[in-house]
């Protein structure tokens, strides 16, 4: 059997930039937006399979435009799907969302080194140093947690920090 190579000359087709909406160009700070506002809903959609009751919260790692991990509030495995007690206060160790996504791509092959965290909460302290040590260069996020330590660290470790609150996201996404 003999493999020939067939080359052909595509010069004359004039290839644009990528658009994500048809005849519409947009540049790299707005795709970037608008791959945020997506990840985040998505997160969003993620904390849904969270068994607490006070609060449900999703975090995706990405990586190359590719997810490399998720994660939920929620008990360690093997323990009941239980986060609050009998007075609805949350158990003492229950994971957060940002936890069980990093200790979950910790299990793989993955590599979480210049990733972006998108949760659907801002990060607590405990959080954030997990963060910074996981390689973490990026958060994105849509609600603010009653505390801000944990804001604070990550950007006097030099992590860039997004706050994109719900309605910027849905104001995005009429926009687009």
């Amino acid at each position: 059997m003999v493999l020939r190579a067939v080359c052909f000359n595509f010069s004359f087709i004039n290839l644009k930039p990528f658009s994500m909406e048809p005849g519409k160009d947009l540049t790299k700070e707005q795709k970037q937006r608008k791959f945020d506002v997506r990840y985040l809903e998505m997160a969003r959609i993620w904390a849904k399979n969270s068994y607490c009751k006070r609060k449900q919260v999703g975090a995706l790692i990405v990586k190359d435009r590719q997810i490399i991990s998720d994660g939920y509030n929620g008990t360690p495995a093997g323990f009941e799907n239980v986060c609050e007690d009998e007075n609805n206060i949350t158990k003492q160790y229950v994971l957060h969302a940002e936890a069980n996504a990093i200790t979950k791509v910790a299990k793989t092959n993955n590599s979480s080194e210049n990733g972006t965290l998108y949760v659907t909460t801002s990060p607590c302290i405990e959080c954030s140093k997990l963060i910074i040590q996981a390689g973490i260069k990026k958060v994105v996020f849509a609600e603010l947690y009653s505390k801000h330590e944990g804001l604070d660290l990550l950007e006097r470790a030099g992590v860039e920090v997004v706050h994109l609150p719900d309605q910027e996201a849905r104001k995005h996404n009429r926009d687009q």
